[in-house]
Protein backbone atom coordinates (compact mmCIF):
# COMPACT_ATOMS: atom_id res chain seq x y z
CA UNK A 1 0.00 0.00 0.00
CA UNK A 2 1.43 3.53 -0.94
CA UNK A 3 2.41 5.77 1.57
CA UNK A 4 -0.05 9.10 1.41
CA UNK A 5 1.11 12.68 3.15
CA UNK A 6 -1.83 15.20 3.13
CA UNK A 7 -0.57 18.79 3.44
CA UNK A 8 -2.23 22.00 3.16
CA UNK A 9 -0.88 24.87 2.27
CA UNK A 10 -1.32 28.09 5.21
CA UNK A 11 -0.08 31.79 4.60
CA UNK A 12 -1.46 35.23 4.15
CA UNK A 13 -2.50 36.83 0.67
CA UNK A 14 0.14 37.31 -1.63
CA UNK A 15 3.33 35.36 0.40
CA UNK A 16 3.22 33.08 -2.40
CA UNK A 17 1.44 29.96 -1.76
CA UNK A 18 0.79 29.24 -5.55
CA UNK A 19 4.12 30.07 -6.78
CA UNK A 20 5.39 27.44 -4.29
CA UNK A 21 2.85 24.70 -5.20
CA UNK A 22 4.04 25.74 -9.38
CA UNK A 23 7.39 24.43 -7.95
CA UNK A 24 6.21 21.40 -6.65
CA UNK A 25 4.37 20.48 -9.54
CA UNK A 26 7.99 21.47 -11.70
CA UNK A 27 9.94 19.44 -9.83
CA UNK A 28 7.78 16.38 -9.43
CA UNK A 29 7.85 16.83 -13.17
CA UNK A 30 3.83 15.98 -13.97
CA UNK A 31 3.24 18.88 -16.95
CA UNK A 32 3.60 17.00 -20.28
CA UNK A 33 6.92 18.73 -21.17
CA UNK A 34 5.45 19.65 -24.79
CA UNK A 35 2.81 21.65 -23.72
CA UNK A 36 3.02 25.45 -23.19
CA UNK A 37 3.42 26.52 -19.26
CA UNK A 38 1.80 29.40 -17.32
CA UNK A 39 2.76 30.83 -14.40
CA UNK A 40 0.83 30.68 -11.01
CA UNK A 41 -1.08 26.88 -12.58
CA UNK A 42 -3.89 26.52 -9.48
CA UNK A 43 -5.33 30.23 -10.43
CA UNK A 44 -6.80 28.93 -13.34
CA UNK A 45 -10.35 31.53 -12.98
CA UNK A 46 -9.68 34.57 -14.48
CA UNK A 47 -10.08 36.89 -11.37
CA UNK A 48 -7.87 35.49 -9.93
CA UNK A 49 -5.05 35.67 -12.01
CA UNK A 50 -5.86 39.18 -12.02
CA UNK A 51 -6.01 40.28 -8.71
CA UNK A 52 -3.44 37.35 -7.25
CA UNK A 53 -5.15 36.14 -5.00
CA UNK A 54 -6.44 32.28 -4.54
CA UNK A 55 -10.48 32.29 -4.01
CA UNK A 56 -10.88 28.67 -4.68
CA UNK A 57 -9.25 25.71 -2.86
CA UNK A 58 -7.75 23.18 -4.98
CA UNK A 59 -5.62 19.87 -4.78
CA UNK A 60 -2.87 18.55 -6.03
CA UNK A 61 -1.09 15.46 -5.78
CA UNK A 62 2.44 14.66 -6.61
CA UNK A 63 4.75 11.23 -6.23
CA UNK A 64 8.21 11.80 -4.90
CA UNK A 65 10.01 9.15 -3.85
CA UNK A 66 7.36 6.40 -4.02
CA UNK A 67 5.24 8.58 -1.42
CA UNK A 68 1.89 10.13 -2.68
CA UNK A 69 1.93 13.99 -1.32
CA UNK A 70 -1.88 15.48 -1.80
CA UNK A 71 -1.28 19.60 -1.29
CA UNK A 72 -3.95 21.63 -0.57
CA UNK A 73 -3.79 24.96 -1.64
CA UNK A 74 -6.04 27.15 0.43
CA UNK A 75 -7.30 31.38 -0.15
CA UNK A 76 -5.46 33.22 2.19
CA UNK A 77 -8.18 35.95 2.28
CA UNK A 78 -10.40 35.99 5.56
CA UNK A 79 -13.42 36.22 3.31
CA UNK A 80 -12.91 32.72 2.05
CA UNK A 81 -12.02 31.53 5.22
CA UNK A 82 -15.15 29.16 4.87
CA UNK A 83 -12.73 27.00 2.76
CA UNK A 84 -10.03 27.37 4.91
CA UNK A 85 -11.27 25.49 7.79
CA UNK A 86 -12.79 22.86 5.98
CA UNK A 87 -10.07 21.95 3.78
CA UNK A 88 -7.80 21.77 7.06
CA UNK A 89 -9.77 18.72 7.89
CA UNK A 90 -8.48 16.72 4.74
CA UNK A 91 -4.75 17.57 5.71
CA UNK A 92 -2.11 15.72 8.55
CA UNK A 93 -0.20 18.68 8.37
CA UNK A 94 0.43 21.99 7.38
CA UNK A 95 3.25 24.21 5.29
CA UNK A 96 3.06 27.56 7.10
CA UNK A 97 4.48 29.94 4.01
CA UNK A 98 5.64 33.34 5.65
CA UNK A 99 7.27 35.88 4.36
CA UNK A 100 11.05 36.98 5.05
CA UNK A 101 9.98 40.23 5.35
CA UNK A 102 6.72 40.84 6.69
CA UNK A 103 6.74 38.09 8.89
CA UNK A 104 3.36 36.32 10.23
CA UNK A 105 -0.03 38.70 9.64
CA UNK A 106 -3.31 38.29 10.58
CA UNK A 107 -4.75 35.90 8.39
CA UNK A 108 -2.01 33.50 8.73
CA UNK A 109 -3.04 33.98 12.35
CA UNK A 110 -6.30 33.21 11.57
CA UNK A 111 -5.61 29.80 9.62
CA UNK A 112 -2.59 28.48 12.38
CA UNK A 113 -4.86 29.07 15.09
CA UNK A 114 -7.18 26.64 13.18
CA UNK A 115 -4.13 24.14 12.57
CA UNK A 116 -3.09 23.83 15.64
CA UNK A 117 -6.67 23.42 17.32
CA UNK A 118 -6.81 20.55 14.72
CA UNK A 119 -3.52 19.06 15.92
CA UNK A 120 -1.91 19.13 12.78
CA UNK A 121 1.64 18.73 12.45
CA UNK A 122 3.66 22.28 10.93
CA UNK A 123 6.43 22.79 8.93
CA UNK A 124 7.49 26.45 8.86
CA UNK A 125 8.61 27.83 4.84
CA UNK A 126 10.39 31.41 5.62
CA UNK A 127 9.78 32.38 2.06
CA UNK A 128 11.15 35.74 -0.07
CA UNK A 129 14.20 35.71 1.64
CA UNK A 130 15.86 37.32 -1.47
CA UNK A 131 13.90 40.48 -0.33
CA UNK A 132 15.93 43.46 0.83
CA UNK A 133 15.94 44.06 3.96
CA UNK A 134 14.52 40.77 5.24
CA UNK A 135 15.09 39.03 8.73
CA UNK A 136 14.45 35.27 7.84
CA UNK A 137 16.06 34.45 11.42
CA UNK A 138 13.40 36.93 13.18
CA UNK A 139 10.59 35.50 11.44
CA UNK A 140 11.58 32.27 12.46
CA UNK A 141 11.23 33.76 16.44
CA UNK A 142 8.03 35.03 15.54
CA UNK A 143 6.22 32.10 13.96
CA UNK A 144 7.59 30.18 17.37
CA UNK A 145 6.14 33.38 19.53
CA UNK A 146 3.03 33.30 17.43
CA UNK A 147 2.27 29.52 17.93
CA UNK A 148 3.22 29.64 21.36
CA UNK A 149 0.26 32.48 22.07
CA UNK A 150 -1.90 30.16 20.03
CA UNK A 151 -0.98 27.12 22.33
CA UNK A 152 0.27 24.41 20.52
CA UNK A 153 1.41 21.35 21.70
CA UNK A 154 5.41 20.52 22.55
CA UNK A 155 5.76 18.53 19.42
CA UNK A 156 3.78 21.19 17.55
CA UNK A 157 6.57 23.78 18.72
CA UNK A 158 9.55 21.92 17.74
CA UNK A 159 8.72 22.62 14.13
CA UNK A 160 11.20 22.22 11.07
CA UNK A 161 12.03 24.94 9.54
CA UNK A 162 13.06 25.35 5.64
CA UNK A 163 14.19 29.13 3.81
CA UNK A 164 14.24 29.87 0.62
CA UNK A 165 12.74 31.68 -2.37
CA UNK A 166 9.49 30.23 -3.98
CA UNK A 167 9.85 32.62 -7.08
CA UNK A 168 13.57 31.87 -7.92
CA UNK A 169 12.73 27.75 -7.47
CA UNK A 170 14.92 26.92 -4.37
CA UNK A 171 14.57 25.58 -0.52
CA UNK A 172 17.56 24.89 1.56
CA UNK A 173 17.50 24.95 5.54
CA UNK A 174 19.95 27.34 5.47
CA UNK A 175 18.38 30.82 4.38
CA UNK A 176 22.43 31.78 3.87
CA UNK A 177 23.25 28.84 1.29
CA UNK A 178 20.85 28.70 -1.41
CA UNK A 179 20.27 25.41 -3.64
CA UNK A 180 19.07 25.20 -7.24
CA UNK A 181 15.66 22.96 -6.57
CA UNK A 182 13.07 22.60 -3.63
CA UNK A 183 14.03 18.95 -2.63
CA UNK A 184 14.81 19.46 1.03
CA UNK A 185 11.44 20.77 1.37
CA UNK A 186 10.01 17.77 0.04
CA UNK A 187 12.53 15.78 1.94
CA UNK A 188 10.95 17.25 5.16
CA UNK A 189 7.20 16.78 4.03
CA UNK A 190 8.30 12.81 3.87
CA UNK A 191 10.21 12.94 7.50
CA UNK A 192 8.06 15.40 9.23
CA UNK A 193 4.42 15.31 8.44
CA UNK A 194 2.74 11.79 9.73
CA UNK A 195 2.07 9.32 7.27
CA UNK A 196 -1.85 9.29 6.32
CA UNK A 197 -3.15 6.20 8.77
CA UNK A 198 -5.12 3.31 7.07
CA UNK A 199 -7.87 2.87 9.46
CA UNK A 200 -9.69 -0.62 9.45
CA UNK A 201 -13.77 -0.95 9.56
CA UNK A 202 -16.62 -0.16 8.49
CA UNK A 203 -16.33 3.23 5.85
CA UNK A 204 -16.51 6.94 6.78
CA UNK A 205 -15.97 9.37 4.64
CA UNK A 206 -16.77 13.17 5.38
CA UNK A 207 -17.63 15.89 2.59
CA UNK A 208 -15.72 18.85 3.19
CA UNK A 209 -15.68 20.47 -0.35
CA UNK A 210 -17.52 20.10 -3.47
CA UNK A 211 -17.13 20.80 -7.22
CA UNK A 212 -19.37 20.88 -9.99
CA UNK A 213 -19.82 19.84 -13.67
CA UNK A 214 -21.99 20.17 -16.32
CA UNK A 215 -22.02 16.61 -16.76
CA UNK A 216 -22.30 14.87 -13.69
CA UNK A 217 -23.26 17.68 -11.49
CA UNK A 218 -22.28 17.64 -8.03
CA UNK A 219 -19.31 16.22 -6.93
CA UNK A 220 -18.52 15.47 -3.82
CA UNK A 221 -14.89 15.87 -2.20
CA UNK A 222 -13.41 14.58 1.36
CA UNK A 223 -11.00 12.44 2.29
CA UNK A 224 -11.70 8.45 3.84
CA UNK A 225 -11.90 8.44 7.54
CA UNK A 226 -12.13 4.83 8.00
CA UNK A 227 -11.92 1.72 5.65
CA UNK A 228 -12.19 1.64 1.88
CA UNK A 229 -14.71 3.16 -0.71
CA UNK A 230 -15.63 1.31 -3.78
CA UNK A 231 -17.00 2.04 -6.85
CA UNK A 232 -20.92 1.03 -7.80
CA UNK A 233 -21.84 0.13 -4.14
CA UNK A 234 -24.52 1.24 -1.79
CA UNK A 235 -23.69 3.86 1.42
CA UNK A 236 -25.55 5.15 3.65
CA UNK A 237 -25.55 9.38 3.74
CA UNK A 238 -25.89 10.90 7.20
CA UNK A 239 -27.40 14.13 7.06
CA UNK A 240 -27.17 16.99 9.36
CA UNK A 241 -30.99 16.74 10.78
CA UNK A 242 -29.86 13.31 12.01
CA UNK A 243 -31.75 11.15 8.67
CA UNK A 244 -30.12 8.98 6.21
CA UNK A 245 -30.57 8.11 2.61
CA UNK A 246 -29.44 4.96 0.58
CA UNK A 247 -26.83 6.50 -2.01
CA UNK A 248 -24.93 4.80 -4.77
CA UNK A 249 -21.19 5.62 -5.79
CA UNK A 250 -21.52 5.49 -9.42
CA UNK A 251 -17.49 7.10 -10.34
CA UNK A 252 -14.51 7.57 -7.97
CA UNK A 253 -11.48 9.91 -8.71
CA UNK A 254 -8.66 10.55 -6.68
CA UNK A 255 -5.91 13.64 -7.44
CA UNK A 256 -3.03 12.96 -9.56
CA UNK A 257 -1.08 15.45 -10.97
CA UNK A 258 -3.05 18.53 -12.07
CA UNK A 259 -6.21 16.45 -12.65
CA UNK A 260 -7.72 13.99 -11.45
CA UNK A 261 -7.64 9.55 -12.30
CA UNK A 262 -11.03 7.24 -12.55
CA UNK A 263 -10.04 4.40 -9.91
CA UNK A 264 -12.33 1.28 -8.62
CA UNK A 265 -11.47 1.67 -4.36
CA UNK A 266 -10.00 4.23 -2.74
CA UNK A 267 -8.02 3.39 0.74
CA UNK A 268 -8.57 5.66 4.43
CA UNK A 269 -6.24 8.43 4.25
CA UNK A 270 -6.24 9.35 0.73
CA UNK A 271 -8.60 12.30 -0.46
CA UNK A 272 -10.91 11.46 -3.29
CA UNK A 273 -13.94 12.87 -5.28
CA UNK A 274 -17.50 11.14 -5.75
CA UNK A 275 -19.55 11.59 -8.37
CA UNK A 276 -23.79 10.32 -8.89
CA UNK A 277 -24.46 11.73 -5.28
CA UNK A 278 -27.68 13.79 -4.83
CA UNK A 279 -28.81 16.44 -2.40
CA UNK A 280 -26.03 16.36 -0.16
CA UNK A 281 -24.66 19.02 1.76
CA UNK A 282 -20.93 20.11 2.87
CA UNK A 283 -20.41 17.92 6.37
CA UNK A 284 -22.36 15.44 5.16
CA UNK A 285 -21.00 11.66 6.15
CA UNK A 286 -20.95 8.64 3.63
CA UNK A 287 -21.01 5.33 6.12
CA UNK A 288 -21.63 2.24 6.14
CA UNK A 289 -25.50 0.58 4.51
CA UNK A 290 -25.61 -1.76 7.58
CA UNK A 291 -24.29 0.50 10.42
CA UNK A 292 -24.40 4.14 9.63
CA UNK A 293 -22.09 5.87 11.70
CA UNK A 294 -21.38 9.80 11.40
CA UNK A 295 -18.18 12.13 11.52
CA UNK A 296 -19.01 15.11 14.23
CA UNK A 297 -19.87 18.17 11.66
CA UNK A 298 -18.33 20.78 10.51
CA UNK A 299 -19.26 24.22 10.68
CA UNK A 300 -19.37 26.57 7.86
CA UNK A 301 -18.50 30.16 8.80
CA UNK A 302 -22.32 31.72 8.97
CA UNK A 303 -22.32 34.69 6.93
CA UNK A 304 -21.66 38.37 8.26
CA UNK A 305 -22.84 40.88 5.63
CA UNK A 306 -25.91 40.97 3.17
CA UNK A 307 -26.37 43.27 -0.42
CA UNK A 308 -29.96 43.46 -2.09
CA UNK A 309 -29.65 42.45 -6.23
CA UNK A 310 -32.05 43.67 -8.07
CA UNK A 311 -32.79 43.36 -11.87
CA UNK A 312 -31.48 46.50 -13.33
CA UNK A 313 -34.01 48.94 -14.46
CA UNK A 314 -32.54 52.18 -15.53
CA UNK A 315 -32.69 53.88 -18.45
CA UNK A 316 -29.76 51.87 -20.31
CA UNK A 317 -31.05 48.63 -19.27
CA UNK A 318 -30.62 45.70 -21.94
CA UNK A 319 -28.36 48.17 -23.54
CA UNK A 320 -24.71 45.76 -22.87
CA UNK A 321 -25.76 42.42 -20.91
CA UNK A 322 -27.01 39.29 -22.51
CA UNK A 323 -29.24 37.81 -19.20
CA UNK A 324 -31.41 40.75 -18.02
CA UNK A 325 -34.60 39.44 -16.36
CA UNK A 326 -35.23 38.52 -13.05
CA UNK A 327 -35.81 34.93 -13.72
CA UNK A 328 -31.90 35.19 -15.08
CA UNK A 329 -31.25 36.55 -11.96
CA UNK A 330 -32.80 34.26 -9.65
CA UNK A 331 -31.25 31.05 -11.45
CA UNK A 332 -27.85 32.34 -11.64
CA UNK A 333 -27.95 32.96 -7.50
CA UNK A 334 -29.33 30.11 -7.04
CA UNK A 335 -26.35 28.26 -9.16
CA UNK A 336 -24.11 30.21 -7.54
CA UNK A 337 -25.40 28.53 -3.99
CA UNK A 338 -24.78 24.86 -4.58
CA UNK A 339 -20.51 25.17 -5.06
CA UNK A 340 -20.30 28.91 -2.44
CA UNK A 341 -20.47 27.63 0.77
CA UNK A 342 -20.20 30.56 2.50
CA UNK A 343 -23.23 32.32 0.51
CA UNK A 344 -26.77 32.38 1.31
CA UNK A 345 -29.50 33.88 -0.98
CA UNK A 346 -32.79 34.78 0.43
CA UNK A 347 -36.12 35.52 -1.43
CA UNK A 348 -38.15 39.08 -1.21
CA UNK A 349 -41.75 39.93 -1.28
CA UNK A 350 -40.91 40.52 -4.82
CA UNK A 351 -40.54 38.44 -7.33
CA UNK A 352 -37.17 40.81 -8.71
CA UNK A 353 -35.55 41.30 -5.60
CA UNK A 354 -32.93 39.25 -3.74
CA UNK A 355 -31.33 39.46 -0.47
CA UNK A 356 -27.63 37.82 -0.72
CA UNK A 357 -25.43 37.02 2.39
CA UNK A 358 -21.68 36.69 2.12
CA UNK A 359 -18.82 37.03 4.29
CA UNK A 360 -17.69 40.26 3.56
CA UNK A 361 -17.57 43.21 0.80
CA UNK A 362 -14.65 40.94 -1.07
CA UNK A 363 -16.52 37.41 -1.02
CA UNK A 364 -19.73 39.57 -2.22
CA UNK A 365 -17.46 41.47 -4.90
CA UNK A 366 -15.94 38.42 -6.42
CA UNK A 367 -19.27 37.17 -7.51
CA UNK A 368 -21.07 40.32 -8.74
CA UNK A 369 -17.84 40.48 -10.98
CA UNK A 370 -18.20 36.98 -12.60
CA UNK A 371 -22.06 37.60 -13.19
CA UNK A 372 -20.93 40.63 -15.25
CA UNK A 373 -17.89 38.66 -17.12
CA UNK A 374 -20.66 36.14 -17.79
CA UNK A 375 -22.88 38.61 -19.36
CA UNK A 376 -25.40 39.35 -16.62
CA UNK A 377 -27.02 42.98 -15.96
CA UNK A 378 -28.10 43.81 -12.41
CA UNK A 379 -28.36 46.27 -9.60
CA UNK A 380 -27.51 46.01 -5.92
CA UNK A 381 -27.44 47.80 -3.04
CA UNK A 382 -25.31 48.88 -0.71
CA UNK A 383 -23.90 46.36 1.92
CA UNK A 384 -24.86 45.79 5.23
CA UNK A 385 -23.84 44.06 8.33
CA UNK A 386 -25.72 41.28 10.11
CA UNK A 387 -26.98 42.55 13.36
CA UNK A 388 -27.81 39.38 15.64
CA UNK A 389 -29.32 39.60 19.41
CA UNK A 390 -27.50 37.37 21.40
CA UNK A 391 -28.68 36.78 24.79
CA UNK A 392 -30.73 39.49 24.57
CA UNK A 393 -28.14 41.99 23.72
CA UNK A 394 -28.51 43.58 19.87
CA UNK A 395 -24.86 42.57 18.82
CA UNK A 396 -22.92 43.24 15.47
CA UNK A 397 -19.87 41.24 13.95
CA UNK A 398 -16.07 42.66 14.85
CA UNK A 399 -13.42 42.57 12.55
CA UNK A 400 -9.43 42.70 14.11
CA UNK A 401 -7.90 45.21 11.61
CA UNK A 402 -3.73 45.68 11.09
CA UNK A 403 -2.55 48.55 9.06
CA UNK A 404 0.91 48.85 8.18
CA UNK A 405 2.24 52.60 7.58
CA UNK A 406 4.99 55.27 7.39
CA UNK A 407 5.32 56.77 10.82
CA UNK A 408 4.89 60.45 9.59
CA UNK A 409 1.37 59.42 8.41
CA UNK A 410 0.08 56.77 11.24
CA UNK A 411 -1.90 59.73 13.51
CA UNK A 412 -4.32 60.43 10.30
CA UNK A 413 -4.83 56.65 9.85
CA UNK A 414 -5.28 56.16 13.51
CA UNK A 415 -7.69 59.43 13.65
CA UNK A 416 -10.19 57.52 10.74
CA UNK A 417 -10.21 54.76 12.41
CA UNK A 418 -11.36 56.02 15.64
CA UNK A 419 -14.02 57.90 13.88
CA UNK A 420 -15.21 54.31 12.88
CA UNK A 421 -15.78 53.09 17.21
CA UNK A 422 -12.01 51.47 16.29
CA UNK A 423 -10.31 50.55 19.37
CA UNK A 424 -6.32 50.76 19.49
CA UNK A 425 -4.76 47.51 20.32
CA UNK A 426 -1.31 47.02 19.54
CA UNK A 427 1.38 49.78 17.70
CA UNK A 428 4.81 48.91 17.21
CA UNK A 429 7.66 49.66 14.77
CA UNK A 430 8.36 46.92 12.21
CA UNK A 431 11.31 48.10 10.17
CA UNK A 432 10.66 51.57 8.42
CA UNK A 433 6.94 51.76 9.43
CA UNK A 434 4.70 51.30 12.35
CA UNK A 435 2.04 48.12 12.51
CA UNK A 436 -1.07 48.85 14.00
CA UNK A 437 -3.72 46.63 15.02
CA UNK A 438 -7.29 47.37 15.64
CA UNK A 439 -11.24 46.09 17.07
CA UNK A 440 -13.49 47.51 14.82
CA UNK A 441 -17.24 47.07 14.33
CA UNK A 442 -17.68 45.56 10.56
CA UNK A 443 -19.80 48.31 9.17
CA UNK A 444 -16.89 50.89 10.09
CA UNK A 445 -14.73 48.98 7.55
CA UNK A 446 -17.31 49.49 4.51
CA UNK A 447 -15.42 52.76 2.62
CA UNK A 448 -12.79 52.85 5.43
CA UNK A 449 -9.70 51.54 3.10
CA UNK A 450 -10.07 54.20 0.48
CA UNK A 451 -10.35 56.65 2.83
CA UNK A 452 -7.25 55.66 4.99
CA UNK A 453 -5.48 55.54 1.38
CA UNK A 454 -6.47 58.85 0.73
CA UNK A 455 -4.89 60.24 3.79
CA UNK A 456 -1.66 57.92 3.48
CA UNK A 457 -0.95 58.95 0.00
CA UNK A 458 -1.42 55.09 -1.01
CA UNK A 459 0.85 54.38 1.43
CA UNK A 460 -0.82 51.84 3.72
CA UNK A 461 -1.25 48.33 3.91
CA UNK A 462 -4.21 47.09 4.61
CA UNK A 463 -5.92 44.10 6.31
CA UNK A 464 -8.70 42.22 8.13
CA UNK A 465 -10.61 39.41 10.07
CA UNK A 466 -13.45 38.56 10.82
CA UNK A 467 -13.17 38.37 15.01
CA UNK A 468 -16.36 37.84 16.63
CA UNK A 469 -19.98 39.14 17.37
CA UNK A 470 -19.90 41.95 20.34
CA UNK A 471 -22.34 44.26 21.68
CA UNK A 472 -23.26 47.03 18.72
CA UNK A 473 -21.07 50.21 19.09
CA UNK A 474 -23.85 52.99 18.08
CA UNK A 475 -23.75 55.23 15.10
CA UNK A 476 -20.99 56.87 13.57
CA UNK A 477 -20.35 60.36 13.14
CA UNK A 478 -19.60 60.83 9.34
CA UNK A 479 -18.50 63.75 7.21
CA UNK A 480 -20.66 62.63 4.19
CA UNK A 481 -20.56 64.49 0.94
CA UNK A 482 -23.43 64.83 -1.28
CA UNK A 483 -24.15 63.67 -4.69
CA UNK A 484 -23.88 65.18 -7.84
CA UNK A 485 -27.02 63.65 -9.57
CA UNK A 486 -27.74 64.14 -13.17
CA UNK A 487 -31.68 66.29 -13.92
CA UNK A 488 -31.35 65.30 -17.83
CA UNK A 489 -30.56 62.28 -20.28
CA UNK A 490 -27.79 62.57 -23.26
CA UNK A 491 -24.21 63.52 -23.43
CA UNK A 492 -22.65 65.33 -21.13
CA UNK A 493 -20.87 68.47 -22.63
CA UNK A 494 -17.56 69.58 -21.74
CA UNK A 495 -18.54 73.06 -21.39
CA UNK A 496 -21.19 72.32 -18.59
CA UNK A 497 -18.80 70.39 -16.08
CA UNK A 498 -16.31 72.86 -16.69
CA UNK A 499 -18.73 75.64 -15.20
CA UNK A 500 -19.40 73.34 -12.57
CA UNK A 501 -15.88 71.85 -11.39
CA UNK A 502 -15.66 74.33 -8.45
CA UNK A 503 -18.71 72.62 -6.88
CA UNK A 504 -17.58 69.21 -6.71
CA UNK A 505 -15.60 66.14 -8.38
CA UNK A 506 -16.87 64.20 -11.30
CA UNK A 507 -16.88 60.51 -12.42
CA UNK A 508 -17.60 60.81 -15.84
CA UNK A 509 -16.00 62.21 -19.24
CA UNK A 510 -17.55 64.93 -21.93
CA UNK A 511 -18.96 63.00 -24.03
CA UNK A 512 -20.16 60.51 -22.10
CA UNK A 513 -23.93 59.09 -22.27
CA UNK A 514 -25.85 60.00 -18.74
CA UNK A 515 -29.18 59.38 -17.83
CA UNK A 516 -32.09 61.13 -15.51
CA UNK A 517 -31.08 60.18 -11.75
CA UNK A 518 -27.43 58.98 -11.89
CA UNK A 519 -24.64 60.38 -9.81
CA UNK A 520 -22.06 61.47 -11.70
CA UNK A 521 -20.44 63.53 -9.52
CA UNK A 522 -19.33 64.18 -5.48
CA UNK A 523 -20.63 67.70 -3.84
CA UNK A 524 -18.25 69.80 -2.04
CA UNK A 525 -20.93 70.03 0.42
CA UNK A 526 -22.90 67.47 2.74
CA UNK A 527 -26.38 68.39 0.45
CA UNK A 528 -27.59 66.49 -2.93
CA UNK A 529 -27.20 68.68 -6.20
CA UNK A 530 -29.34 68.04 -9.36
CA UNK A 531 -27.66 69.42 -12.05
CA UNK A 532 -28.13 69.78 -15.97
CA UNK A 533 -24.95 68.57 -17.29
CA UNK A 534 -26.83 68.12 -21.27
CA UNK A 535 -26.38 72.21 -22.01
CA UNK A 536 -24.32 73.63 -24.30
CA UNK A 537 -22.48 76.72 -24.61
CA UNK A 538 -25.30 79.39 -26.40
CA UNK A 539 -23.24 80.70 -29.50
CA UNK A 540 -23.47 84.24 -30.84
CA UNK A 541 -21.87 86.66 -33.68
CA UNK A 542 -19.80 88.01 -32.04
CA UNK A 543 -16.10 87.23 -31.41
CA UNK A 544 -14.66 88.79 -27.99
CA UNK A 545 -10.68 87.34 -27.68
CA UNK A 546 -9.88 84.98 -24.71
CA UNK A 547 -13.67 83.99 -24.22
CA UNK A 548 -13.09 81.14 -26.03
CA UNK A 549 -9.97 79.77 -24.62
CA UNK A 550 -10.01 75.77 -24.24
CA UNK A 551 -12.01 74.53 -21.41
CA UNK A 552 -9.15 72.58 -18.53
CA UNK A 553 -11.36 69.50 -16.94
CA UNK A 554 -9.68 67.79 -14.10
CA UNK A 555 -9.76 63.62 -14.98
CA UNK A 556 -12.93 62.06 -13.52
CA UNK A 557 -12.24 59.84 -10.80
CA UNK A 558 -12.28 55.99 -11.58
CA UNK A 559 -13.27 53.88 -8.94
CA UNK A 560 -13.39 49.74 -9.19
CA UNK A 561 -16.13 47.88 -8.09
CA UNK A 562 -15.54 47.69 -4.64
CA UNK A 563 -15.27 50.88 -4.33
CA UNK A 564 -18.30 52.04 -6.13
CA UNK A 565 -20.08 49.07 -3.50
CA UNK A 566 -18.33 51.00 -0.54
CA UNK A 567 -18.93 54.27 -2.10
CA UNK A 568 -23.10 54.23 -2.45
CA UNK A 569 -25.65 55.48 -0.25
CA UNK A 570 -29.07 53.68 1.31
CA UNK A 571 -30.82 55.56 -1.34
CA UNK A 572 -28.42 55.04 -4.29
CA UNK A 573 -27.95 51.45 -6.77
CA UNK A 574 -24.83 50.65 -8.21
CA UNK A 575 -25.94 49.32 -11.67
CA UNK A 576 -24.01 46.46 -13.20
CA UNK A 577 -23.26 45.82 -16.50
CA UNK A 578 -20.55 43.60 -18.55
CA UNK A 579 -19.14 47.79 -19.79
CA UNK A 580 -20.36 49.89 -16.99
CA UNK A 581 -20.26 50.67 -13.65
CA UNK A 582 -22.83 52.86 -12.87
CA UNK A 583 -24.28 54.63 -9.60
CA UNK A 584 -27.69 56.03 -9.98
CA UNK A 585 -30.56 57.24 -6.94
CA UNK A 586 -33.23 54.67 -6.34
CA UNK A 587 -36.29 57.61 -6.60
CA UNK A 588 -35.81 60.46 -8.24
CA UNK A 589 -37.97 62.75 -9.57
Amino acid sequence: MQSIRNIAIIAHVDHGKTTLVDKIIDQAKILDDRKERTDLLLDNNDLERERGITILSKNVSVNYKDVKINVIDTPGHADFGGEVERVLKMADGVLLLVDAFEGPMPQTRFVLGKAIELGLTPIVVVNKVDKENCTPDLVHEKVFDLMFALDATEDQLDFTTIYGSAKNGWMSTDWQEPTDNIISLLDAVIESIPEAPYREGTPQMQITSLDFSAFTGRIAIGRVYRGDLEENKDYMLCKADGSTKKVRIKELHVFEGMGKAKVSKVRSGDICAITGIEDFEIGDTIADLENPDALPRIEVDQPTMSMLFTINNSPFFGKEGKFVTSRHLRDRLFKEMEKNLALRVDETDTEDKFNVFGRGVLHLSVLIETMRREGYELQVGRPQVIVKEIDGVKSEPYETLSIDVPEDVASKAINLVSLRKGDLLVMEPKGDLQHLEFTIPSRGLIGLRNKILTATAGQAIINHRFSEYGPYKGDFSEDAKGAIVSSETGKATAYAIDRLQDRGRFFIDPNQEIYKGQVVGENSKDTDMAVNLIKGKKLTNVRASGSDDGVKIAPKIDFSLEECMEYIRDDEYLEVTPASLRMRKIDFR
